[in-house]
């Protein structure tokens, strides 16, 4: 069987040079395992981005581990309960299409400078990716308190159940992810 490997997932308006994304491909690239990481640049389009996450998943038989921050985390809960995956959710948008209905218009990457419609219909791609159950044991949920874009309790109770680290203070970003990143290596899996 082929090595695990982390597939991470970014999120509205972020890129690969994201620095929770730069961080942990830097960290597994210093420990020998770059070749195990990949950061994909999603299309603002949910179902675009979801098929380029589903090609990367196509490309190997290894053992994969999602790793998805704040809309990437979305994307993860559906991505690992369709494929029998598991996942770390870095405070994930539990209700994208509710939170993301009100950001309809358009918008600019924060790391490529790109600016991109996002539109109802992209909101109802996002309704169409709602997962109706979840499989807690597949989970590492990791929330901070302080997020000022998202409640962190929503994703607590949307988790029950699951391996959680909750955190008091921070902010949307996760302040603490290097502090974590030990941890989110263990549940991957390498």
């Amino acid at each position: 069987m082929a090595a695990p490997r982390i597939l991470y997932l970014h999120g509205f308006c972020s890129s690969p040079a994201s620095w929770k994304a730069r961080l942990l491909g830097e960290h597994l690239g210093t420990a020998g395992l770059g070749d195990r990481f990949a950061c994909p640049l999603l299309s603002p389009v949910p179902l675009a981005a979801i098929a380029t996450a589903e090609a990367l998943l196509a490309s190997r038989e290894a053992p994969t581990t999602l790793v998805g921050s704040s809309l990437g985390g979305y994307y993860a809960s559906w991505l690992a309960e369709k494929h029998d995956l598991r996942a770390v959710l870095i405070n994930p948008a539990v209700m994208a299409p509710v939170l993301l209905a009100g950001l309809v218009g358009t918008h600019t990457n924060f790391h490529t400078g790109e600016t991109f419609e996002f539109t109802r219909e992209h909101v109802e791609q996002l309704c169409a990716l709602e997962t109706p159950a979840i499989t807690p044991s597949r989970y590492l949920l990791l929330v901070e308190t302080g997020d000022e874009v998202l409640d962190y309790r929503q994703a607590v109770a949307r988790y029950a159940g699951s391996r959680q680290s909750i955190l008091q203070g921070g902010d949307h970003s996760f302040t603490r992810f290097p502090d974590l990143i030990p941890q989110i290596i263990e549940f991957c899996g390498l």
